[in-house]
């Protein structure tokens, strides 16, 4: 049996720009890709803390330390530039992988920079 974990995490990430012309997806600096284990291309779940919307995209590298977290195509629809998002990304695991993952969770400020980066524990969201 295979179980879907969080692999990873942006928290508190501003959206910086909404282009509802481009072809979709969610623009991430690849600083903030590599901390929390995201690959371009990779199937993402984003929740909009100030809407409450949450929608699946798939990540593209936008310039490293840039601080973009830009909502492309129909997602530009789905938030605003300046609402805070969490974004997650998921890995299949066994069960005996699963004992002792740990997602890697970044947190990011206003300005797109890392504030903290940690292994979640158990019993943490």
């Amino acid at each position: 049996m295979l179980l879907q974990m969080l692999k990873g995490k942006l928290h508190g990430a501003r959206v910086t720009e909404a282009n509802l012309e481009y072809r979709g997806s969610i623009s991430i600096d690849r600083d903030l890709m590599e901390a929390a284990r995201f690959l371009s291309g990779e199937k993402v779940l984003v929740a909009d803390m100030a809407s409450g919307s949450r929608f699946e995209t798939y990540v593209i590298a936008a310039p490293r330390g840039s601080g973009t977290i830009g909502l492309n195509g129909a997602a530009a629809r789905l938030g605003s530039v300046g609402d805070r998002v969490i974004v997650m990304a998921w890995c299949l695991m066994t069960a005996d992988e699963a004992a002792s993952h740990r997602p890697k969770v970044v947190s990011v400020d206003a300005a797109g920079a890392i504030v903290e980066i940690f292994d979640m524990e158990e019993g943490e969201a």
